[in-house]
Order: structure tokens, then C-alpha cells, then sequence
């Protein structure tokens, strides 16, 4: 009887603390499709800084686009002003979104980006690379490629 009783107790602490680790697939999908969200949110208003805000502040930040590597915080903060203006910005949407948690603060994301403006209406596709920080989600990497026109 108290081989069986061990036992029990050993599989319920088992059960027990894999439930508690397990990955809330649905919670860290709303997180993270809120971030992105709001940065579609606030490259329509033309608001560079406030697009910036889902990135995370730091030298450790990576984008990739068009063969080339910024790193930085700063660096893609200044990638943004240089080839973007308010007036030039137009209206961004996210489509096509695979959200794929990767552990209960890091979060995988496969998509498709499409700019409307004048006179050209740019498109592609984006992987992106979030990581849960004390003061939320944010992107860590970045890799977005324009389909060729």
C-alpha cells in the first residue's frame, strides 16, 4: 500500500508542476498580436517613435532588410526616420500572421506586411522575434523582405 501511495503522490506532483509550466499558447498570441497591432496602430498616424515602442530599447536588437543588418536600438530607430517620413509612411496592415510561442516568454511570428501609399504599394513577408521583458513583449529581431517588383 505505501509503494502505491508513494507512487500516487509522485505522479500527482509530477501532473501538477508540468501543468504549471505549461505554455499558455493563447495568452502570449493575444500579447503579441496586441504589440503588433499597435505598431500598425501608429505607423498610420505617422508616428515613427510610437511604432518604435514594440521594439525593444537595446544595443542587443537586430533588422535585417534588403541584404542589410541594423543593429541597435538607435540604428533601426534611425533606419526608420532616414527612409521613412510621416508624409511617406502610408497605411500599414499585418496579414497571414503565424504566432508560435517558444516557452512562456518568447514568442515566434512568420507574416505578411503591405504598405498602401503613393506611388508604390509595398509588400512582403516578415519574421519576427519577440521576447517578454518586464515591461512587455517586444521585438528583438526583425527580418522583413520586400517582394520584388
Amino acid at each position: 500500500m505505501t509503494y502505491r501511495r508513494n507512487l500516487l503522490i509522485i505522479f500527482a506532483i509530477f501532473l501538477i508542476s508540468g501543468c504549471s509550466s505549461r505554455i499558455n499558447e493563447v495568452e502570449i498570441s493575444a500579447a503579441v498580436l496586441e504589440v503588433l497591432t499597435a505598431q500598425a496602430e501608429a505607423w498610420n498616424r505617422g508616428n515613427i517613435e510610437e511604432f518604435m515602442e514594440g521594439y525593444w530599447k537595446s544595443e542587443n536588437l537586430s533588422f535585417t532588410s534588403g541584404g542589410v543588418i541594423n543593429r541597435g536600438y538607435d540604428g533601426v530607430l534611425q533606419r526608420y526616420k532616414t527612409n521613412y517620413s510621416p508624409e511617406t509612411m502610408g497605411i500599414l496592415t499585418f496579414s497571414d500572421l503565424e504566432i508560435t510561442p517558444v516557452g512562456n516568454d518568447a514568442a515566434f511570428v512568420l507574416g505578411t506586411f503591405k504598405l498602401e501609399r503613393e506611388p508604390d504599394n509595398p509588400e512582403g513577408k516578415f519574421t519576427l522575434i519577440l521576447r517578454k521583458f518586464e515591461e512587455g513583449w517586444k521585438v528583438v529581431h526583425d527580418h522583413t523582405s520586400q517582394k520584388p517588383d
